[in-house]
């Protein structure tokens, strides 16, 4: 996982062959007019998905602890604050159910290490060694972000 501000994104260029073309993205576009919903913008190497909603609660947040298999997660605040529960992959021990294949998920009952918060300018990059709970509400404010879907 790497948390960091987007002012500092081009020293994660070399650690994928998609990250900079990712960042390129975020950086060409009004992030906080998009309109809610998914655009393609690398075919099937990178997607993007927009949204404004409120937050959920902590508990509701982990109780959909996710991980992926095939896709790397660049999660970009745009407005709003955002706390993410955390834990390494290798740490978790009960996955609830199998993995689907079609969403790219693996839910697992496990407890987060550990809670970080992003702010508007803010992202991380999360590994599919990543397990995370995001969308976990800081205030009452709705939260802004747009999820970066990056291929292995």
């Amino acid at each position: 996982m790497i948390i960091d501000s987007l002012t500092d994104a081009t020293k994660y260029f070399s650690l994928h062959p998609f990250f900079e073309k990712a960042f390129a993205y975020i950086n060409s576009s009004a992030l906080s007019v998009i309109p809610a919903g998914k655009y393609i913008v690398d075919g099937e190497n990178i997607k993007a998905i927009f949204f404004t909603q409120p937050g959920v609660s902590e508990e509701k947040s982990i109780d959909e602890f996710e991980c992926h298999n095939q896709h790397i997660d660049i999660q970009v605040c745009i407005r709003g604050k955002e706390k993410f529960g955390w834990k390494p992959r290798a740490s978790c021990v009960k996955p609830k159910g199998a993995y689907d294949t079609e969403n790219d998920v693996l839910i697992f009952e496990d407890k987060p290490d550990m809670f970080f918060e992003l702010h508007a300018g803010q992202f991380v990059i999360l590994f599919p060694e990543d397990v995370h709970a995001p969308m976990i509400a800081v205030d009452d404010l709705p939260i802004q972000k747009m999820v970066l879907k990056v291929r292995v």
